[in-house]
């Protein structure tokens, strides 16, 4: 019944996706803000939810209709899984199972997986168009994001857990404060935006040139499970770089702060930067930020 209560409710599936609806308000607000306008009221996003929910599921004309309808559920089902190791990892270290950060790293790449299935089975020429971007632009984050975990693994003397991660932080000090984990936090950020699909990197989502690209044939329930999948991301990413580059100190006061000055730092990028082209985007991760991870794992290996 606990194990029940801990993937549905909390710290799982409806704890997650309340934390990220209200961290999405919180974007909405700001950008709106820095737009000179008023911006949405706190509950709009849990409305706008509500609302597809009880709208029609409008499956294309040839669509393979188990798939596209599947693909929601699938990225939902990864995302709220993340979430419940998580947030049992920051509750109880100790309890943490063996190999988990690396159960973490492929259960986030399933939900972008799940919007490029479903986006290539509704045979549209524009989801068609998004899913590619999608495609490339995951063959382009995830090298440098690897990376920067590789130089937090040989920091914690080769520890796999989160568990140990944390405790190596609580022992020795935070990841952030040595030059690897500062370069190779700074790589994950950049790769961290990306994944969310949020500006400089939601070209599979343009909605001026694509109009909204790989979910354009989306609508009612499925697609608020894409909507509440990239609200649980938005709670569970930055939770998962603060556990693993700044996890010396987790009391419920310092873990609040410390995502919200990551969810700062993901609404100042996001509106000061155009949208990228996705060429731009793979010679960015390839280029810079890869090279910028690279550094981070060398220095790890020699201790700095």
């Amino acid at each position: 019944m606990m194990i029940l209560f801990s993937y549905l409710i909390f710290p799982g599936f409806l704890f997650s996706a309340c934390v990220g609806l209200i961290a999405g308000w919180i974007d909405r607000k700001v950008t709106a803000r820095i737009q000179w306008r008023v911006g949405p009221p706190w509950y709009q996003n849990f409305v706008d939810i509500v609302k597809l929910l009880g709208k029609e599921t409008v499956i294309p004309r040839g669509a393979a209709k188990l798939t596209f309808l599947f693909s929601p559920f699938l990225g939902l089902l990864s995302a709220a899984l993340v979430a419940t190791i998580l947030g049992v990892t920051v509750r109880l270290p100790l309890t943490s199972f063996a190999g988990d950060l690396i159960v973490v790293v492929y259960l986030l790449i399933i939900p972008a997986i799940s919007v490029i299935i479903g986006a290539s089975s509704s045979r549209n020429p524009l989801a068609s168009i998004g899913a590619s971007r999608e495609m490339k632009l995951v063959l382009g984050y995830e090298l440098p994001f690897i990376l920067s975990i590789i130089a937090v693994i040989i920091k914690s003397s080769g520890g796999i857990q989160l568990g140990s991660i944390l405790n190596h932080q609580i022992n020795f000090g935070s990841n952030l404060v040595s030059w690897s984990g500062a370069l190779a936090f700074i790589a994950a950020i950049f790769c961290m935006q990306a994944k969310l699909c949020f500006v400089p990197f939601d070209m599979s989502e343009a909605e001026q040139e694509i109009m909204a690209g790989a979910l354009i044939e989306y609508s009612g329930s499925a697609l608020a499970m894409f909507k509440l999948t990239k609200a649980i991301l938005l709670y569970t990413i930055p939770l998962l770089l603060v556990i693993l580059f700044w996890g010396s100190n987790l009391a419920p006061l310092a873990l609040i702060g410390k995502y919200i000055a990551l969810l700062v730092v993901v609404i100042l990028i996001k509106n000061t930067n155009p949208r990228l082209r996705i060429d731009q985007a793979l010679r960015f991760f390839w280029g810079p930020v890869t090279a910028l991870a690279v550094i981070a794992v060398i220095l790890a290996i020699i201790g700095y």
